[in-house]
């Protein structure tokens, strides 16, 4: 169990958003936090900490500038993700990227497209790959939400489909979506099914507000699953201290 950053990028800056709040049509984002600070400052913390396989999502355009800033401060330090297709995925590591993270290029019309997932494998290779599969839930049952979550595919997370993907990348990262930037307490059904399903390292995004939740998150994963906290950070407008998370998570190995 391990703690991986994030850089969340809006605009040209870092922020905290709600992420459903990305696809409500002519609604307003809602925007937790919005730093003085650019990617840099955050990318140097987290090389300062030894924080590897974080994160930096490009929300939309008008972030690439900011993103490659902070790979170029931290080279192998973090993933990219947020618009990444197989004409652009080899930029990004050349950057400094150690992995590219892809949801939308290989979810196509709400399925599954073996066609740009092949092609992206054949451009970066499986191990520079990161699938993102961040889900909802329906009918108590998990599927793929694609398109800044606007569109929810009939990609289910199953064991078998868990299984078939992971031939074909190094990591997994699932935000859960329904959670996501509330601060209303981790997906416990989604963290301990995950649990029982994966195989190959897999980062946990959404609703982590306490060390208490830490320690729910720990107990459910078995210490199996990774896991992102961006909201509740102080460094991020919340109250749970950044450099005491570091320590905690440090005294775990």
């Amino acid at each position: 169990m391990k703690f991986r950053p994030c850089i969340d990028l809006h605009n040209g800056k870092v922020k905290q958003i709600v992420g459903e709040t990305l696809s409500t049509e002519g609604k307003e984002i809602i925007e937790n936090f919005v730093s003085s600070y650019d990617s840099t400052y955050y990318a140097a913390m987290f090389k300062r900490d030894h924080l590897l396989g974080g994160h930096v999502i490009m929300l939309g355009d008008g972030n690439k500038d900011e993103a490659v800033s902070a790979l170029r401060e931290y080279p192998g330090g973090l993933q990219i993700g947020g618009g990444i297709h197989a004409e652009n995925a080899s930029y990004y590591l050349e950057q400094g990227a150690s992995h590219v993270v892809v949801t939308s290029y290989i979810f196509r019309d709400g399925q599954l497209n073996m066609d740009n997932l092949k092609r992206i494998v054949a451009e970066v290779g499986k191990n520079n790959l990161v699938i993102d599969l961040s889900c909802k839930e329906k009918d108590g049952k998990w599927f793929v939400a694609t398109n800044q979550w606007k569109q929810i595919s009939d990609f289910e997370l199953n064991h078998e489909n868990i299984r078939f993907l992971e031939q074909y990348c190094d990591e997994f990262l699932i935000h859960a979506v329904d959670v996501e930037g509330k601060q209303s307490g981790i997906q416990q059904s989604l963290v301990s099914t995950l649990a029982d399903w994966v195989i190959i390292p897999t980062t946990y995004a959404g609703g982590a507000r306490s060390f208490a939740d830490l320690e729910l998150f720990k107990e459910l994963s078995r210490g199996k699953l990774d896991i992102t906290i961006g909201s509740a950070l102080d460094i991020f407008g919340g109250k749970l201290f950044y450099d005491e998370v570091v320590k905690y998570m440090n005294e775990l190995t």
